[in-house]
């Protein structure tokens, strides 16, 4: 009952955090809704906790909003999983080498979704995405963000460890869960390591 009060309360909330305004759009789906509601509910405690401020801009959950509406469940949820493995301490370190902005009103790491950067012809974003699907960090250490990779290979080896200990349970939803956020991270991590090789290069 109390689940169903807050989710309530979110839907209807006027919006006060940032994923709200996508949430309650008109143009957003009941299933791309479905996917941002969690997003919503954490924002209601991230955007109250010093502890929890994230270093981008937008945050990472106002980015995983964004990525869904704008490009649809396929494609938004592994962009927000790419996000979250790169919101990691070597963030500050990249965005300098590839001389991103910086947001005037706080000093995060300007980082959109639709961000048009230029293509970088250092590295191949082909090779980097086949390695990563072989071994999950592999075409971000290639693509030289190494700690990007450390971190892209345990998000993808927890959650999938998690699936595995799920699938020894009678418990469908939390296989359905866990399954579905090992695909996440999977896929996250392959278009993490295309794009770290395409874009996300020393200028």
């Amino acid at each position: 009952m109390r689940i169903l009060l807050l989710i309530t309360s979110i839907i209807l909330a006027q919006s006060k955090y940032p994923a709200d305004s996508v949430l309650t759009s008109p143009n957003t789906t009941i299933i791309e809704k479905a996917a941002i509601l969690p997003i919503a509910g954490w924002q209601r405690l991230s955007h109250n906790t010093r502890l929890l401020d994230c270093q981008f801009y937008p945050s990472c959950s106002h980015y995983g909003a964004l990525a869904i509406k704008e490009n649809g469940l396929l494609k938004g949820l592994p962009m927000t999983a790419d996000r979250i493995v790169r919101c990691n301490p070597s963030a500050f370190f990249n965005h300098l080498h590839m001389r991103g902005g910086f947001h005037d009103a706080d000093g995060r790491l300007i980082d959109q979704p639709t961000s048009h950067l230029i293509a970088s012809k250092k590295k191949s974003p082909i090779v980097a995405g086949i390695l990563s699907a072989i071994v999950p960090g592999a075409g971000r250490v290639y693509a030289g963000r190494w700690f990007d990779g450390f971190m892209g290979f345990v998000m993808v080896y927890l959650t999938a460890s998690s699936a595995i200990d799920a699938s020894k349970r009678d418990n469908d939803f939390g296989k359905s869960f866990a399954y579905s956020m090992a695909a996440i991270f999977y896929t996250g991590e392959i278009y993490g390591a295309y794009r770290s090789a395409k874009y996300y290069q020393p200028q």
